[in-house]
C-alpha cells in the first residue's frame, strides 16, 4: 500500500507525478493501492462552483496516470480542499467492500472544512481498514488544539455496519496529512544548520509530534518511520530554498504519515477474537520526501507499506463467465454465479470496460443484472444469464473488462480477466456506443462520480454514457458555445445528446426595436412562440427546430428573458405613451388572457 500526503497551496497541478507515485521504479508492479491525501486544493468561489459540477484538475490528473498502470479508483471525499482519493488494481476490487467515507469539519468551531479530517473505510479481503486524511491547525504555539481537533475528528466520524464503527475500532488505521507539528525550542539558525549538515536526528526530541506520541493518550499506538528527509516546510515556491520572506518561517516536518494495527485486547467480539488479531503486521519499506516538486510551499511524503494479514477472502461475491473473444453480437452472452448471502438489488448491473478504465462508472456499455430467475439462482446457487445488445456493444478490436456493479454496496464485486472484442466497425461510421475514444482530448475536468455518502450515481442517471468520465447532459435544443480547446469536439455526451441536434436549427436574431412577445395556447399544442418580424407575427411549433430550441422547452429551465435594462425600460416608457400594456405572462403554461390591462388587477 502507497500512501501519499501533499498540501498544494492552492497550485495547479504539475505535468508529471510518476516519481511522487513510485510508477517509474520495480515497485509498482507489487503495489495493489494506493491513498493519496491532498490538502489547501484551490476552494475559491468559482473554483468550488466548478468543482461541485465536475471533478477537480488534480482528481483528474492521478486517475490519467495511473489507470495505464491498471489502478481503479475506489473511493474518493473531499471536504472544501482537503481531498482523499483511494485507488487499487482492478483484479482487487471484489474483495473490496463495504466502502465508506465521513468527513468532520474543525475550522471556526467547526463551522468551516478548511480544517479537519476526511476519511474512507473499506473491508480488504476481509479486514476493516481506514485512511485518515487531516488537515491541522497550524503555527507553533497551536499544539493543544492540534490534540482537541484530532480528539474531535475521531469521536464525530462513525460508520454503518455492525464491525469497526469508529476511526480506531478497523484492524489498520493509516493516518496522514498536513498535522502541522513544528520543532520545538532550537533557533532558526540551529535548524538551518542541522539540516545543511544533515543531522537530521539532532531535531527529531524537538518535533511536536514526537514529543505528542509519547504523552497524549489519543495517540498511543500510533507508529511512524524515522524522519530521514529534509523538514517539508515552509519553502520558497518554485524553489527548494527554505521560506526567505520577511516572517523567516522555521522548517518543520509539517507533512507526516503514521499508521496503527488495532490491539488484540480491543479486538474481542463475542468472546472470540477477529481473524486478524495478533497476527496483523505492517513494514514500512520507505518513507521519504519528494523534493522535484516546488509547486508549493510543502514537499510532499509518500511511504510504501507492506501489510500482511493472517487470512484472506479469496472467493469473489460474484463469478462471471465468458467467452474470450467476442467476434459475432450473439457471442456477448455473461453467465455469472452469486455467493451464498450475497445482497442482490435490481437496480445491480453488469459494465463493459475497456482495460485501463478509470473507475466503476468508466463503462462502455452495461446491462441490468435483472435475470427473471435471479433470486432462484442465488437460492439454488446456479448461473444467471444475460446478454448484451448489438447496438450497445463497441466495434472493432479492443481488450475489454466485464465488471458487476453491485448498487447495495456501491462497489464492483466480481470481474473478469481481459478478453477480446472483434466486432466489424458499421459502414456508416462509428456506432453511437462506441465514443470513447472522442473524450482522450476532453476537458481536464469531470462530473463529480464519488461523493460522500453518495458514491456515483445508478447507470439509469448516466444511460447509455460511454466516454471515460461522465460530463453535463447536453439537452436537446440547448446550444452552449464551446470555449475554444472544446470546439469542435464532444464532452462525454449523455443519453439525450445521442439523438443529435438538427442541423437546421435556425439562429434566432432579436432587433433591439422588438414589440414584444406573447404567448398562445392552442388546442393540441403546448407551447407556441410568436416572434415579432416585418411580416407580422409567426407562431412557431414545438414540433419545429425552432420551438425545441427554446429553452422553457426543456421542462427544466425556468422561462426567462435577457434583455439590456435600457432596452426594456425604454421600450415601456414608449408603450406607455402610446397606451399600450403589455400583458404579464408568469410562464409559458399561464392560461391565455389572464391579463390584459391593469385595469383588471395586473401591473404591467
Amino acid at each position: 500500500i502507497t500512501v501519499v500526503t501533499w498540501n498544494v497551496g492552492t497550485a495547479m497541478p504539475p505535468n508529471d507525478v510518476t516519481s511522487l507515485l513510485h510508477l517509474n521504479t520495480g515497485e509498482t508492479n507489487d503495489v495493489d493501492m494506493i491513498a493519496i491525501g491532498l490538502q489547501e486544493v484551490n476552494s475559491k468561489i468559482n473554483k468550488r462552483l466548478k468543482d461541485a459540477l465536475f471533478t477537480d484538475q488534480w482528481s483528474e490528473l492521478f486517475m490519467d496516470v495511473l489507470s495505464p498502470f491498471h489502478f481503479i479508483l475506489v473511493s474518493t471525499v473531499r471536504m472544501q480542499g482537503v481531498i482523499l482519493l483511494v485507488f487499487s488494481k482492478y483484479y482487487h476490487l471484489p474483495f473490496l467492500q463495504d466502502i465508506q467515507t465521513d468527513c468532520t469539519r474543525t475550522g471556526l468551531g467547526g463551522y468551516w472544512g478548511n480544517k479537519g479530517g476526511v476519511s474512507v473505510r473499506l473491508s480488504i479481503f476481509g479486514h476493516m481498514v481506514c485512511f485518515l486524511n487531516c488537515h491541522l491547525p497550524a503555527h507553533l504555539e497551536k499544539a493543544e488544539q492540534r490534540k482537541e481537533d484530532f480528539a474531535t475528528i475521531l469521536h464525530m466520524q462513525q460508520f454503518e455496519g455492525r464491525v469497526a464503527n469508529g476511526i480506531l475500532d478497523h484492524d489498520l488505521v493509516f493516518w496522514f496529512g498536513d498535522l502541522n507539528f513544528r520543532i520545538e525550542s532550537l533557533d532558526i539558525c540551529f535548524v538551518k544548520y542541522a539540516i545543511d549538515s544533515n543531522v537530521l536526528n539532532q531535531l527529531w526530541e524537538k518535533d511536536q509530534l514526537n514529543i505528542a506520541k509519547s504523552t497524549w493518550p489519543v495517540l498511543r499506538g500510533f507508529q511512524e518511520g524515522p524522519l530521514n528527509f529534509p523538514p517539508t516546510f515552509k519553502f520558497d515556491v518554485g524553489t527548494n530554498k527554505y521560506d526567505s520572506s520577511a516572517k523567516k518561517r522555521k522548517p518543520a516536518w509539517t507533512d507526516r504519515i503514521l499508521w496503527k494495527i488495532k490491539s488484540p485486547s480491543s479486538g474481542l467480539e463475542a468472546g472470540r477474537h477477529r481473524p486478524s488479531q495478533g497476527v496483523l503486521s505492517v513494514s514500512q519499506l520507505c518513507y521519504c520526501s519528494h523534493m522535484e516538486y516546488t509547486v508549493s510551499d510543502h514537499k510532499p511524503v509518500a511511504a510504501i507499506f507492506a501489510v500482511q494479514f493472517a487470512s484472506k477472502v479469496d472467493k469473489p461475491p460474484i463469478e462471471i463467465y465468458v467467452a474470450d473473444e467476442w467476434s459475432r453480437p450473439e457471442q456477448a452472452v455473461v453467465r455469472y454465479k452469486m455467493a451464498v448471502g450475497f445482497h442482490r438489488s435490481s437496480w445491480d448491473w453488469i459494465g463493459l470496460y475497456r482495460v485501463g478504465f478509470r473507475h466503476p462508472k468508466d463503462y462502455v456499455s452495461y446491462v441490468w443484472a435483472r435475470s427473471d430467475d435471479g433470486d432462484r439462482c442465488l437460492e439454488k446457487q446456479l448461473c444467471a444469464q444475460v446478454m448484451f445488445s448489438e447496438e450497445a456493444l463497441p466495434k472493432g478490436n479492443g481488450e475489454y473488462i466485464l465488471g458487476y456493479y453491485s448498487n447495495t454496496s456501491s462497489s464492483i464485486a466480481g470481474v473478469t480477466e481481459p478478453f477480446q472484442i472483434s466486432l466489424p466497425r458499421s459502414d456508416e461510421g462509428s456506432s453511437p456506443t462506441d465514443s470513447s475514444g472522442s473524450s482522450s482530448e476532453e476537458d481536464d475536468s469531470t462530473l463529480v462520480l464519488l461523493a460522500p455518502k453518495s458514491r456515483s450515481p445508478s447507470p439509469g442517471k448516466m444511460k447509455r454514457h460511454r466516454s471515460r468520465s461522465p460530463s453535463l447532459a447536453k439537452f436537446q435544443g440547448l446550444i452552449l458555445r464551446p470555449s475554444s480547446r472544446d470546439r469542435g469536439m464532444s464532452r462525454s455526451p449523455s443519453p439525450q445528446s445521442r439523438r443529435g441536434l438538427p442541423r437546421d436549427i435556425p439562429t434566432i436574431h432579436v432587433p433591439q426595436k422588438e414589440v414584444g412577445q406573447a404567448a398562445d395556447s392552442l388546442e393540441g399544442r403546448s407551447f407556441y412562440q410568436t416572434v415579432q418580424e416585418q411580416g407580422g407575427p409567426r407562431c412557431v411549433s414545438t414540433d419545429s427546430p425552432l420551438g425545441r430550441a427554446d429553452p422553457r422547452n426543456l421542462g427544466l429551465l425556468p422561462a426567462l428573458r435577457l434583455e439590456m435594462i435600457d432596452q426594456v425600460l425604454g421600450r415601456r416608457q414608449e408603450n406607455v405613451d402610446q397606451g399600450y400594456y403589455p400583458c404579464r405572462r408568469v410562464s409559458p403554461t399561464s392560461p391565455p388572457g389572464s391579463c390584459t390591462s391593469p385595469k383588471e388587477g395586473c401591473s404591467p
